[in-house]
């Protein structure tokens, strides 16, 4: 077995699936995240508010450029090979490193919900978590009401670990968070 890299996050790793290429986001990138970001379909599943103007999402690109120059999680943009077209982001959220654990999240625009392309993303996010990161569980969450999301984490192998009652205050509401995870040797 090779030995595990200090920061599997530093240089940012590129991944590629089939129809994907997992990259760093690019100033190029700023519309294509716009277009999802500002779209309330979108958000109201996020923490995140819509975006109001580019400059929200500017703001997004640039804390995602600062955590790829200091070797922190960030953000992989979603590109789709056959199109080179931003299509989301998918990423590690937190990385508790000691226990082997993350949690990972992801976006994409409506106009490629319903592909496979999340659960193609996640797959190889997932097999990067256990391969490089040393992980041995890898959890993810949402709202009760996003059935599209808990879709996507049953079809990437997860199983469901509970239902954290009123978990969240978001946007002027308290609401019921699902607990999701896969383990290393599933």
């Amino acid at each position: 077995m090779s030995a595990k890299p200090s920061n599997p996050f530093y240089p940012f790793p590129e991944l590629e699936t089939n129809r994907l290429l997992l990259r760093k986001l690019r100033q190029n990138d700023l519309f294509a995240v716009f277009d999802y970001a500002s779209r309330s379909e979108v958000s109201q599943y996020m923490l995140w508010d819509t975006h109001q103007s580019t400059q929200d999402t500017q703001q997004f690109l640039n804390i995602s450029y600062e955590k790829y120059k200091n070797g922190k999680l960030a953000p992989f943009a979603i590109e789709e090979k056959a199109t080179g077209q931003l299509i989301g982001t998918i990423e590690f959220v937190w990385w508790e490193k000691e226990n082997g654990v993350a949690e990972i999240g992801y976006v994409l625009t409506p106009d490629y919900w319903g592909q496979g392309f999340i659960p193609e993303a996640a797959k190889r996010l997932i097999r990067f978590g256990f391969d490089r990161m040393n992980l041995s569980r890898i959890e993810a969450r949402c709202y009760a009401v996003n059935t599209n999301s808990i879709r996507v984490m049953e079809k990437i192998g997860m199983s469901y670990e509970g239902t954290l009652r009123k978990r969240m205050f978001v946007k002027g509401e308290r609401r019921d968070v699902l607990l999701y995870a896969i383990l290393k040797e599933e």
